[in-house]
């Protein structure tokens, strides 16, 4: 199984626009931050995790070669913007529709912003859409297995999702937008070859893991390895990727591009 995060910046992405972004060094590229995707290869099938306002350049910049299947976790702005994008990968598949998973709200919201997409394309080089409410468990042409709970996300619960590879026997966990982990998403996470967690910025937010929580659940669910997605300009990567590595040596911070292969 291989890994790709596309992207993990918070909804405005890192740094933040007309803003002195303090603390934050901008020198370094992986505080560049555009907002949160991943792209997942599992048994060979290539699934892709949103699709942020900049998903065009981000597919460009990590030579992503097809989706098979796309979920959408949540319906928020800077997870679903990016799906008119979506149009090639149908048009290299002759036009055939792309299988996304979501929730109800998600599945409304896509329904709202891409009318035109639904089913088949409205004519040659558009998107093609094939919705369906994500199950618990989703079994993947080539064998890999998705299981999905519900984690708390202000008004709009998010996917939380386990990738499970057969061929290697692992296990990876991407539990983002979410201001907790209740003990059943715990559960099915145990003891995951990887884990990306929502970990926003130091302080409080209302439907955000702060860093120290996230770093709290990494321990809980006994992640052999966990990486931080979402996070503002407030997290320096140089600084905190310093510090975690004397408090929590187990978790590290993504970064665009970053790619890990698991088996």
């Amino acid at each position: 199984m291989e890994i790709i995060v596309m992207g993990c910046g918070t909804s405005q992405g890192v740094p933040l626009v007309a803003h002195d972004n303090a603390g934050l060094d901008q020198a370094n590229p992986k505080n560049w931050r555009s907002r949160t995707s991943i792209h997942v290869v599992i048994e060979g099938h290539h699934v892709q995790v949103d699709a942020a306002p900049e998903f065009r350049l981000q597919c460009l910049q990590n030579k992503i070669p097809a989706v098979d299947t796309f979920i959408l976790t949540h319906g928020h702005a800077d997870h679903v913007l990016g799906m008119d994008d979506l149009r090639q990968y149908c048009t290299n598949n002759g036009g055939a529709a792309i299988p996304v998973y979501s929730t109800e709200q998600g599945l409304k919201r896509v329904e709202t912003i891409y009318p035109y997409a639904i089913g088949e394309a409205a004519s040659p080089g558009y998107i093609a859409l094939d919705l369906h409410r994500m199950p618990e468990e989703l079994m993947l042409p080539g064998g890999g297995v998705v299981r999905s709970i519900l984690l708390p996300h202000g008004s709009e619960p998010t996917l939380g999702l386990i990738f499970e590879e057969p061929s290697t026997g692992t296990k990876f966990v991407y539990y983002t937008d979410c201001k907790t982990v209740p003990t059943p998403a715990v559960n099915l996470a145990l003891d995951c070859d990887l884990a990306i967690l929502d970990g926003l910025r130091p302080n409080f937010h209302p439907t955000h893991m702060t860093i120290g929580k996230a770093c709290e659940v990494a321990g809980e669910i006994r992640a052999k390895q966990a990486y931080i997605t979402h996070m503002t300009y407030q997290i320096d990567y140089a600084t905190y990727t310093e510090s975690l590595a004397k408090e929590y040596p187990k978790v590290g911070l993504c970064y665009d591009g970053l790619r890990i292969k698991l088996g």
